[in-house]
């Protein structure tokens, strides 16, 4: 299984800089370079895995002191380093070198094709690792079919729908690939995305998106790269059971397929995978709760939000529609906030469990369409669930999905008012008191910062509750859970929240694994 890594603290997170001005006298052999390293790092103790020389120059400045001097590019743990201590430390991406499983090692199987599982199995496809995704939904291609099929009908597929499929919840959005993490990673992912077909503009963009109907193609070209890299991709497959011996991982159960040996196993199951959040409780992972937050979709005329933000309407198109965020803390420091804006799109209804009404937002790549929306969304805090049990979150959501649900009509149709009605509407009962309370103070000072932002005639839906997962499950510095082998990742294990994010944690497991297996 080979030896796993010791170091750091934290999230023991390996990174990859570049280091400049490393000058040697003519003849002084390169095997010295660590060590200095360590020493202009401030970090003797620093533990380095791999380093490359990646330029040489001379400087011929002092002829009786020439000197050959390098830019070399080392890996290590991320907490052992601070660039601001270090200047001529360059933080960047550069993806590790691929381990040489041993001979009867089993080949990394990964839960789930969202931004996270899609991402740690490309990496892994890429240094050689030959994943096996188990992804319980279908192919984009059929999960479209499926998603439409129900916006008609009404009739809910539970395991192809906005929430489960072939690219995850995310795959049904506005394909935002922005992010708040600062970490090298976000442009392997931006690049990873352009190469599949989303186009050039995402690495320019400050605020790159990439639209609905551009990310079903993109994840699916992605599928294609893990295969031929010799990786595999089973749909309609779910994990559901976790094996494990004297608490080390064994394989993995999975419906109407038998059992698959591994070693190693990425939980990147998304935050709608409640059942298997059960699993996982019931096979002893350590779950905890954490904040999360509800509400719901705010709709404006596209126009209004172009005039707030460009003072024109006209400028929209040159500029492009125009978007915001905001934010406001209110009475007791209930935060609320703007979640997902999709200009230009639509408001869709995001069920994956029957008698249930979650909404979310959608924009094609174009954001063409007549109305802005976004979350309205207040802090969910874990004293507000009630209970000790670490799965009361996804009870506290499922009981407001539920009331959507009979206050739209039984139908899978949400309910909808209008903001001047808010107080007392269906929709209003479909949250819990402190959340329509914080709404309801924060819309009068968002408007403040955008201008009609509280147009009495804005729209609103019920009920968003999926923003974030309501629950972590616990892992360790090398992101492993209580039993080793296993990966919590992404969204749903309560470590990421957005695409870019979960795809870095992703990537971050796919290294994790390399390290187990490097010789």
């Amino acid at each position: 299984m080979g030896n796993r890594n010791k170091s750091g603290k934290g999230d023991g997170a390996l990174k990859t800089y570049r280091i400049h001005q490393i000058k040697l006298r003519i003849g002084e052999k390169t095997d010295v370079i660590p060590s200095i390293i360590r020493s202009r790092s401030g970090k003797r103790e620093l533990e380095i895995y791999d380093w490359k020389i990646v330029r040489r120059s001379v400087d011929a400045r002092d002829k009786g002191d020439i000197r050959l001097v390098y830019s070399v590019d080392f890996t290590c743990s991320s907490e052992h380093i601070d660039l601001p201590e270090a200047p001529d430390l360059e933080y960047r991406y550069v993806m590790p070198r691929g381990g040489e499983m041993p001979s009867g090692t089993k080949r990394p199987v990964i839960v789930g094709f969202g931004p996270c599982g899609m991402f740690c199995a490309l990496i892994l496809s890429q240094m050689g690792f030959r994943p096996i995704v188990l992804e319980r939904g279908k192919k984009v291609s059929e999960r479209s079919r499926d998603v439409d099929a129900f916006r008609q009908s009404g009739v809910l597929d539970t395991e192809s729908n906005v929430q489960f499929g072939e690219g995850g919840a995310g795959t049904f959005s506005d394909g935002k690939l922005t992010t708040g993490i600062k970490d090298p990673r976000v442009r392997k992912v931006i690049e990873e995305f352009a190469a599949a077909g989303a186009g050039d503009d995402i690495l320019v963009d400050a605020r790159p998106h990439i639209g609905t109907d551009v990310l079903k193609t993109a994840v699916a070209n992605i599928r294609e790269a893990i295969i031929k890299n010799g990786g595999e991709v089973l749909f309609s497959t779910k994990a559901e059971n976790i094996t494990s011996k004297n608490g080390i991982l064994s394989g993995v159960d999975i419906s109407g397929q038998g059992h698959i040996d591994t070693d190693d196993l990425v939980l990147a199951v998304g935050h709608s995978a409640r059942d298997t959040f059960s699993m996982l409780a019931a096979n002893g992972f350590t779950i905890e709760q954490k904040p999360f937050s509800i509400g719901v979709r705010i709709e404006h005329e596209q126009s209004l939000i172009n005039k707030a933000q460009y003072g024109s309407d006209d400028r929209a198109k040159i500029l492009g529609p125009a978007d915001y965020k905001l934010s406001y803390h209110g009475r007791n420091s209930r935060g609320v906030y703007t979640f997902c804006m999709c200009p230009g799109g639509e408001v869709i209804i995001a069920s994956s469990e029957e008698g249930g009404v979650v909404t979310n937002g959608m924009s094609d790549s174009a954001r063409s369409g007549k109305y802005a929306n976004s979350g309205l969304l207040a802090d969910v805090r874990t004293e507000d669930l009630g209970s000790s049990d670490p799965l009361a979150g996804v009870e506290f959501q499922r009981k407001y999905e539920r009331l959507a649900f009979e206050y739209g009509g039984r139908d899978y149709k949400a309910p909808r008012t209008e903001l001047k009605d808010f107080r007392g509407s269906d929709v209003e009962k479909c949250l819990p008191g402190f959340a329509s309370e914080a709404i309801t103070e924060a819309v009068p000072f968002m408007a403040r910062r955008l201008r009609g932002f509280d147009d009495p005639h804005a729209l609103m839906t019920g009920v968003e509750t999926r923003s974030s997962s309501p629950v972590r499950i616990i892992r360790d510095e090398n992101m492993m859970a209580d039993i080793a082998g296993v990966y919590p990742c992404g969204e749903g294990a309560g470590y990421a929240g957005g695409i870019v994010s979960a795809a870095v944690d992703g990537i971050k497991a796919a290294e994790r694994i390399a390290l187990r297996y490097r010789k």
